[in-house]
């Protein structure tokens, strides 16, 4: 049996003249959390719904628990979990009825109250979902994708609408899904939560994969450390790869404390918004005439 859980290999996908995904290769591990970052319209969503089976690619070859999903049946359908970007809108049925409908789906399914618990609407649990906030809206939505015990899950944009609580209680239920062996694979505008959920991080940008690492390994792309302080009633500002040195330099210069000394070193969000930026540019460059 494999390691991957997922495969892709030259993935495309194109409308016309816009490549939405051009060329993408990846491999997510079996009981990975795998985390795919980059801005609107890198194509995140189209990479997605193609693992998921529900948009037809242009070219290259994808599997997903050693299946193509582009030709998946039912049984397949009973290891997958998906969460989909948009609320779902599930009728008259209350956030009870709905989990027990779709867990009746499934051959071994979680037990509803339990979902509920996990997700934080046990107090809403005979809730419609039009009486319901975005944010537990987004839970249910969480609730339905996991209440199959899917060995592999589509998370796309999950913690959008809640509140910094819900996000705490969302990033618990993660590490007891990554317990169970479950593979995830989640999209987040939430650097921060990418950062402490996913095991390694995907960047991509226009359609390409710019960047796979850990988030430390990604860090660690970014050289300089920003150290600031104040001289002489002035603000001052020195990047520098070596922060150490510099502040012994520093120190020996002044001759006592130093105003205001602050050392910041470079975060995931620098990395990422910096390499987001590379791939524009060279993908401005690339359209330019010779």
């Amino acid at each position: 049996m494999t390691d991957a859980a997922i495969s892709i290999a030259g993935l495309h996908k194109h409308y016309g003249d816009l490549h939405a995904v051009d060329g993408l290769d990846l491999e997510i591990h079996r009981g990975e959390v795998f985390g795919l970052l980059g801005p609107n319209g890198a194509g995140k969503s189209t990479t997605v719904e193609i693992l998921e089976g529900f948009r037809r690619r242009t070219a290259g070859d994808v599997t997903v628990l050693g299946v193509d999903p582009q030709d998946a049946g039912n049984a397949w359908r009973e290891r997958v979990g998906v969460m989909l970007q948009s609320t779902s809108d599930h009728g008259a049925l209350t956030a009870r009825e709905a989990l027990a409908y779709t867990a009746s789906l499934y051959p071994a399914p979680r037990d509803v109250d339990e979902t509920l618990a996990a997700v934080g609407l046990t107090e809403k649990a005979n809730a419609k979902p039009q009486t319901l906030s975005g944010g537990q809206r987004r839970r249910l939505d969480v609730g339905l994708a996991i209440i199959g015990r899917p060995e592999v899950l589509f998370l796309d944009e999950p913690t959008t609408g809640f509140d910094p609580e819900a996000r705490r209680k969302f990033w618990d239920l993660i590490a007891s899904l990554r317990g169970d062996g479950t593979t995830i694979l989640l999209t987040t505008h939430y650097l921060d939560e990418a950062e402490h959920l996913a095991d390694r991080i995907g960047i991509i940008a226009a359609g390409r994969l710019v960047a796979l690492d850990t988030a430390a390994g990604l860090r660690a792309r970014a050289v300089d450390a920003r150290v600031t302080w104040t001289e002489d009633g002035q603000s001052r500002t020195h990047e520098t790869s070596t922060p150490s040195a510099f502040l012994r330099e520093l120190l020996g210069r002044t001759q006592g404390e130093v105003a205001d000394l602050e050392v910041v070193h470079p975060s995931l969000e620098d990395v990422y918004l910096r390499l987001i930026g590379e791939a524009a540019l060279a993908a401005t460059e690339a359209e330019e005439p010779a």
